[in-house]
């Protein structure tokens, strides 16, 4: 059983994907185009809420649940599912997460993987698992502009915010509100199996995306913290050559231990990974505006070798370089 819990402002697109693609998948099971592992947990699913009673989405519109969470009826071959909720800013994730029915929630998925049923939340969702304790020392993911706030808030948590998808222990995380499709899918995969899921990628028409790198906006990242701007805008003078972390570190008027537990803070990354994102963002405008070759982008921006470039571009913004490629040169 895949158990959708909602919760009031959740987001109703998350919500429907997620039921659309588990109907897809039972449903292409049942035709008999794609065979399930004797021993898989069967398709079904309910959309639950804490207490049994409808939910208002983010949008104000009243979302009917089957009924209310019920922890005896759910066991390790279940599945239970945060839909995010969407949240723009840290504020409004400490208004979230300070609602005495988030700590109930928090309280029940605890219980909930005790008994050991699998856990998956997206977006703003991830907010609530962790506050749970059950990533506590492990891997996780969540929405790119609340990566930072995750960092600070829980520090026990391994953040990979550059994944679509993290699976943990028992645990499934996934980044803004329309990852919810590719955490769906990883579900289907493993109540289902591979298979399927790709299947259903294919019917829904869903592209493999396993880095949310290429969506997420540098600027929207950037903090008041002064040691951390002057560094960036340091990195940023010099994009075009090697940069090194002393240097960074002399920029920000700190040392280099200072700065990098002051950029952690901040942004959730190194030192390191700062510089090469402002690079990457910098190649990405260039091959998006000009005509230069994948080598010149490379130089431009400080790689001497271009398969070093490739990579790095490939990490950061999720595609290869010639992906960016625009219509605006």
């Amino acid at each position: 059983m895949i158990v959708h819990l909602v919760i009031d402002g959740a987001a109703e697109s998350a919500l429907g994907v997620g039921l659309d693609i588990v109907g897809s998948a039972a449903r292409l099971v049942a035709a008999g185009l794609v065979e399930v592992p004797t021993g898989k947990a069967t398709l079904r699913q309910r959309v639950v809420s804490l207490d049994g009673q409808p939910v208002r989405s983010g949008a104000g519109r009243k979302i009917e649940v089957d009924g209310a969470l019920q922890l005896r009826d759910l066991g390790r071959t279940d599945v239970l599912v945060l839909p995010g909720v969407f949240a723009a800013t840290e504020p409004s994730i400490a208004q979230l997460l300070g609602r005495a029915e988030i700590a109930r929630a928090a309280d029940l998925l605890a219980r909930a993987s005790a008994r050991g049923v699998f856990l998956a939340a997206s977006c703003s969702a991830t907010f609530i698992l962790a506050a749970s304790g059950v990533l506590d020392g492990a891997r996780a993911t969540t929405t790119w502009w609340l990566a930072p706030a995750f960092a600070r808030r829980f520090p026990a948590i391994t953040l990979d915010a550059e994944r679509m998808v993290v699976e943990a222990d028992g645990v499934l995380t996934a980044g803004s509100a329309l990852a919810h499709a590719d955490l769906m899918l990883a579900i289907i995969a493993r109540v289902g199996s591979p298979s399927l899921a790709k299947l259903v990628a294919r019917y829904v028409l869903l592209d493999e995306r396993v880095s949310q790198t290429r969506y997420m906006i540098l600027e929207h990242l950037r903090v008041a913290a002064p040691a951390v701007h002057a560094a960036e805008r340091f990195a940023s003078a010099n994009v075009g050559r090697q940069i090194s972390t002393d240097e960074l570190a002399r920029a920000g008027a700190v040392s280099p231990r200072t700065l990098a537990r002051r950029v952690h803070a901040a942004l959730g990354m190194t030192p390191n990974e700062m510089v090469q994102r402002l690079r990457v963002a910098h190649a990405a405008h260039l091959l998006a505006t000009t005509r230069a070759s994948v080598e010149e982008v490379a130089g431009r921006v400080g790689y001497a070798d271009a398969a070093a470039f490739r990579r790095v571009f490939r990490r950061f913004a999720g595609e290869s370089p010639r992906g960016r490629r625009g219509t605006m040169a």
